[in-house]
């Protein structure tokens, strides 16, 4: 005969256990967001967002400062998150944002604006650099040559 605490504990080490192992809820994008790609990849409608994006009038970015860019001598490094670092992908190195979060990058001074992914850690060493972006947004950006300028970030889409 089971005393009184093997009565009661048995059950609630039953419930805990098979509570504890049904499926998780993962992120579900709001409806109508763009369709976004692992590996940073960008589709037709994301490319022309990234020559024709105007960011709306009074709306405050999420973060400003420098944004610079890396490119050929990280090719296909690993990345803080562990994907291959591809400078032909639209993505960034942030120090905070978590990875998969999608921010809107928008050039101060032409007003020029491309969408990346984070996939990466950095800048280091300067504080007023708020990203590095890879060649193929900094392409977008119009920086290659200039290598710095001053940007607005918004967050567009979490992970």
């Amino acid at each position: 005969m089971l005393t009184f605490a093997g009565r009661h504990l048995f059950p609630l080490v039953t419930l805990l256990i098979f509570g504890c192992g049904g499926p998780t809820k993962g992120f579900r994008p709001p409806v109508g967001a763009a369709e976004t790609r692992a590996d940073g990849s960008a589709s037709q409608s994301e490319l022309s967002f990234a020559r024709e994006a105007k960011t709306p009038a009074g709306v405050k970015p999420d973060q400003t400062g420098k944004a610079t860019w890396y490119g050929g001598a990280f090719a296909g490094k690993k990345t803080a998150s562990g994907e291959r670092f591809d400078p032909t992908k639209l993505t960034a190195a942030h120090r905070s944002l978590p990875f998969g979060t999608w921010v809107e990058v928008r050039r101060v001074d032409t007003g020029r604006v491309v969408r990346v992914r984070i996939n990466d850690r950095g800048p280091f060493g300067d504080e007023r650099r708020v990203i590095d972006v890879s060649r193929r947004a900094a392409e977008d950006l119009d920086l290659v040559r200039d290598g710095v300028t001053n940007v607005e970030l918004r967050v567009v889409q979490g992970p």
